[in-house]
């Protein structure tokens, strides 16, 4: 129940960052599962796998989906990813690095800034990853 709840706030979360991106009120829809999608995957691996690796899975499966939602919108891609990234960005550890710098427990802010550094690389490394295949892999997404 808890998962569910999580995934429909990352929904939420995501539609609302899609309105103040101003993204156009027909790719909400898309914005929220794609969002969803993310986190559902993100808050799967967690627990198995390292932060970096679960954000790294998480990644390529919002960029493949949101490569797949705008072949078949026939819109950019950057509506999807920028709004479906959103839930899967270490802002928690930026401001607990900087809270941890602020009231000098400097071991606490390297750890903590260190596993922010490796999941923002790890989100730059699935964009890249899932934007190098082939456009011909995602003509599947249209409609016939």
């Amino acid at each position: 129940m808890e998962l569910v709840l999580q995934i429909c706030a990352a929904m939420v979360g995501t539609v609302a960052f899609s309105l103040l991106f101003g993204v156009p009120r027909t790719y909400y829809p898309w914005c929220g599962i794609i969002g969803g999608a993310g986190w559902a995957v993100y808050s799967q691996m967690s627990p198995m796998w390292s932060p970096a690796s679960a954000a790294f899975t998480a990644t390529m499966v919002v960029i493949f989906l949101s490569r797949a939602a705008a072949v078949r919108q026939k819109c950019p891609a950057t509506i999807f990813l920028i709004s479906g990234i959103f839930p899967l960005v270490p802002g928690a550890g930026i401001y607990w690095t900087v809270y941890y710098l602020i009231t000098e427990q400097l071991r606490l802010a390297v750890y903590t800034g260190y596993e922010a550094v490796k999941v923002a690389i790890a989100i730059v490394l699935g964009i890249v990853v899932v934007f190098e295949l082939p456009q011909g892999w995602f003509w599947w997404a249209v409609k016939k």
